[in-house]
């Protein structure tokens, strides 16, 4: 895909995506993510260090783990929002209206599908995620999967055609 993202918003998607996972009750989807990470998900790593720094997560020594703070909650309601807001006005148009709709308000189409796909749980479990769309071979380790190219190269797929 020639329009690569970059690492920042890479990360920042990642953290979006964490942040969701801190944020739901394990029966939802949601996990415990602990502050020394096993290897499979050693590349969320950067992430969270960066979350941290940003003070949308910190570390509850106590209990070994990450957790959302205020200021975290706030980010993700206000994006849980935008992302609500997104989904209500263009959900009842044809994929090439909506892409229009996205592209007249001036608003990043990454950011659109991603934030749609979140928001939808589309990418909750990330393995199936894979599986649905036909990603062969299917990447296990999702951590590894959030965070490579070809993971946001399958989410350009859904629009890149509808760009000429």
């Amino acid at each position: 895909m020639a329009n690569r993202l970059t690492e920042e918003q890479k990360q920042t998607y990642a953290g979006l995506f964490l942040m969701k996972k801190l944020d739901l009750k394990s029966e939802d989807g949601g996990m415990l993510i602990p502050v020394v990470l096993p290897s499979e998900l050693s590349p969320l790593d950067e992430t969270l260090q960066q979350l941290a720094v940003d003070d949308l997560i910190s570390i509850n020594a106590k209990k070994g783990r990450y957790e959302l703070t205020k200021q975290g909650i706030e980010y993700l309601g206000r994006t849980i929002d935008e992302a609500s807001e997104l989904v209500d006005e263009l959900d009842d148009l044809e994929l090439h209206e909506a892409i229009e709709e996205i592209k007249e308000r001036k608003l990043d189409l990454m950011r659109a599908r991603f934030l749609w796909g979140w928001f939808e749980g589309e990418f909750d479990d990330l393995v199936q995620f894979q599986a649905r769309r036909g990603v062969t071979p299917v990447e296990k380790m999702w951590a590894f999967y959030l965070m490579s190219d070809e993971f946001y190269d399958e989410l350009a797929r859904d629009f890149t055609p509808q760009l000429s």
